[in-house]
């Protein structure tokens, strides 16, 4: 009989709904459904709204009874076989999966990610979306979702904007591949740890600036450390955030701005936030790219530069808070 695939504890965080589970298992909704009936397997989690959540644990373990099951074993006998193996021990490190072509236990660790992020783009440029959702799972199973964010999204949804400016993707591959990686880390930002007892960090786009991914990639990241999120997303005027701020008194607002002309904007907002601008409560942070390459925005603008990656980024942000 085959082993267990082992995984590592942190998958066994909730992560994906039904649909996404019934496509990189090749199980149905249905049949998933009935299961849970039938046998309480698996235990899913539950949203608030009562739809049912998946962990990678409970993908590899659908995985090994649906294979078991086209063995020839009867779906009763495969579940009984699968607790049998989980109750005494029996499990075995290796990662399900690759192929052949990507085996990743002849490449350095930091490769794994780079593998990853290479065949995401590939499904995507495929329009192949059960395949991009078998990648991420995969990744998820050979790294920290933390890594798989800033290493595997991060760098698709880059690809995907410069791919279109290039003119080597058309708009709707674009929008297909960027509007499924958005749905990703919204979920992700939704279904994070147990968040701290405070207010949210509000994270709002500047004045029409329509370019979100690094601040999705930075609210997920942040609800994966526990802090809680209220996220705006694109083009925030910045009269609507003030009024936003000061109903929910969050401890921080983090503003970004792509362009010269958005960060043009973003410059004005102590005229409408003046009270923050006087006391430096909440604290206002801000980020993007015109603000990496070029420098002197930075002289201009009131406020708190975040950094010029993620990493620096959630470094600055929770020095700010503690």
């Amino acid at each position: 009989m085959s082993p267990l695939p082992d995984v590592k504890v942190g998958n066994h965080e909730p992560l994906y709904n039904i649909g996404v589970v019934s496509r990189m298992t090749g199980v149905s909704m249905a049949t998933l459904r009935a299961w849970e009936r039938r046998y309480d397997f698996p235990e899913s989690e539950r949203t608030a709204g009562g739809h049912r959540l998946y962990s990678e644990h409970d993908v590899l373990r659908l995985r090994w009874v649906k294979d078991r099951i086209e063995e020839g074993m009867q779906t009763a006998q495969a579940i009984n076989a699968l607790r049998h193996q989980e109750s005494t021990g029996h499990l075995l490190q290796v990662t399900p999966g690759y192929s052949q072509s990507d085996d990743l236990s002849i490449v350095p660790p930091t490769d794994h990610l780079q593998i990853f992020n290479k065949r995401l783009v590939e499904a995507l440029i495929r329009r192949d979306l059960a395949a991009a959702d078998i990648v991420l799972a995969d990744s998820l199973a050979a790294s920290s979702p933390d890594d798989m964010i800033l290493d595997v999204i991060g760098p698709s949804i880059a690809h995907f904007g410069d791919a279109w400016l290039n003119g080597q993707v058309s708009v709707a591959t674009e929008h297909l591949a960027t509007n499924y990686l958005r749905q990703r880390l919204l979920m992700w930002m939704m279904s994070g740890p147990p968040p701290r007892a405070k207010n949210p960090i509000v994270m709002a786009c500047g004045p029409n600036e329509w370019h979100e991914g690094s601040l999705l990639i930075l609210g997920a990241l942040l609800r994966r450390r526990g802090w809680p999120v209220a996220y705006l997303g694109q083009a925030v005027p910045l009269q609507e955030l003030a009024g936003f701020v000061r109903e929910l008194t969050p401890p921080m607002v983090i503003l970004v701005a792509m362009t010269e002309g958005v960060a043009a904007e973003i410059l004005n907002w102590p005229q409408y936030l003046p009270e923050a601008a006087q006391s430096g409560r909440p604290v206002i942070g801000y980020g993007g790219r015109v603000f990496a390459l070029q420098p002197e925005w930075r002289l201009r603008m009131t406020g708190y530069y975040l950094g010029s990656d993620f990493r620096e980024g959630l470094a600055s942000i929770e020095l700010l808070l503690s």
